[in-house]
């Protein structure tokens, strides 16, 4: 019996034994447990290889989205030159925005009074006119007549011709306005059909129109006070389309003020630093023809050799829109000129230090010297 017992008590003893693992059968079996299945593993490593893949599809979706826009921006243009002119009027860009252009008062222009008049039929046309400062106190509340008789007081006008994009009341428009009023100069500027709050459509004929039946109405009411015109940027333009024209009727200005002028637009659009196609294969077949195609030349380089009149051109060296070996090489051609041989041809830089760039020149402390 006590052999049987103690079998069975041995047995048992080897069962338990058995069913307890050992140190090292328990720390396999914890390792076990813990370890991930195959298939949760491979999911956790396709996650950020998944990411990355699908950001670098992104990317390279948007280049070569890009890349097509690029290569089919040139065939658009070539097929449609309207996009080329609007590119060069920028007339659908108006700054600074909500400003109401009937109230000139509203850009510290207190002495201004605003006009309309018609060039022609289904063209209208919004004007500012700005006193000298001397008449400031008088013009006040004074009605459009005033105004018109106010140029034929002993003052001489300026015409002032502005570039492109924006409108009449442009920051520094409305500054070079203050600065030739406080000069003794009367101011009379407007929009060209199409801008602003003009009515019509832009073309290189129309905007020298509309020039032109500004200057009209000038000499219909200054009498002997000097006009002078003062283009500046796309409206240098404008400027010697409308003085050859004088000079051709035997009209001409008193004196012709280029501010940052270019040679023709060709050459302006070539050299234009914002043209990210200028070494784009056949540049010129794409972009510069088509401008020609919209009859659309503004040719400053030609028109300077009809121009009999005083010429006074300034330029900033650090202007970034009209590069200026541009208004320089103009200055070189209207000073070999031959109509300008009885007439005073002036050519004024502006060191790049002054950071006076496309369209500050109006802050110069020289300029009322040099206008004199």
């Amino acid at each position: 019996m006590r052999k049987r017992n103690e079998s069975v008590t041995v047995e048992h003893e080897r069962a338990a034994a058995a069913a307890v693992p050992g140190p090292l059968d328990k720390g396999c079996s914890l390792r076990r447990s813990l370890r991930l299945p195959a298939s949760a593993a491979a999911e956790g490593m396709k996650r950020p290889l998944g990411r990355r893949y699908g950001l670098w599809f992104r990317l390279r979706k948007l280049i070569l989205w890009l890349l097509g826009m690029y290569i089919a921006i040139p065939f658009l243009v070539k097929l449609c030159p309207a996009i080329q002119a609007k590119l060069v009027f920028l007339n659908f860009v108006r700054v600074p925005y909500f400003i109401d252009l009937k109230r000139p008062q509203d850009q510290g222009l207190n002495h201004t009074c605003n006009y309309y008049l018609q060039p022609e039929e289904d063209v209208t046309i919004g004007v500012w006119h700005t006193v000298p400062a001397a008449l400031w106190k008088n013009a006040r509340g004074k009605d459009q007549l005033w105004f018109e008789e106010a140029l034929g007081f002993s003052h001489p006008v300026i015409l002032y011709l502005h570039g492109n994009a924006g409108t009449r009341g442009g920051d520094h428009r409305v500054e070079l306005y203050k600065v030739l009023s406080s000069l003794g100069y009367h101011v009379v500027t407007f929009d060209y059909r199409g801008w602003g709050d003009s009515i019509g459509s832009p073309s290189e004929r129309g905007m020298t129109y509309d020039a032109l039946h500004v200057f009209d109405w000038i000499k219909a009411r200054s009498g002997d006070n000097p006009v002078y015109i003062w283009g500046h940027s796309l409206g240098t333009g404008v400027a010697t389309n409308l003085v050859r024209r004088l000079c051709e009727r035997e009209t001409p200005p008193d004196a012709l003020i280029l501010e940052s002028p270019f040679t023709n637009i060709r050459e302006e659009a070539r050299s234009h630093p914002f043209s990210i196609y200028r070494y784009f294969p056949g540049f010129d077949w794409f972009f510069l023809d088509p401008i020609t195609t919209s009859g659309i030349k503004f040719a400053n380089d030609e028109n300077v050799k009809y121009i009999s009149c005083s010429l006074l051109i300034l330029h900033a060296e650090d202007d970034p829109v009209v590069p200026f070996h541009l208004g320089k090489k103009l200055y070189n051609i209207a000073a070999t000129s031959r109509s300008f041989r009885d007439y005073k041809v002036q050519f004024v830089p502006f060191h790049t230090d002054l950071g006076y760039r496309h369209k500050y020149i109006y802050r110069s402390p020289e300029l009322p010297r040099i206008l004199r």
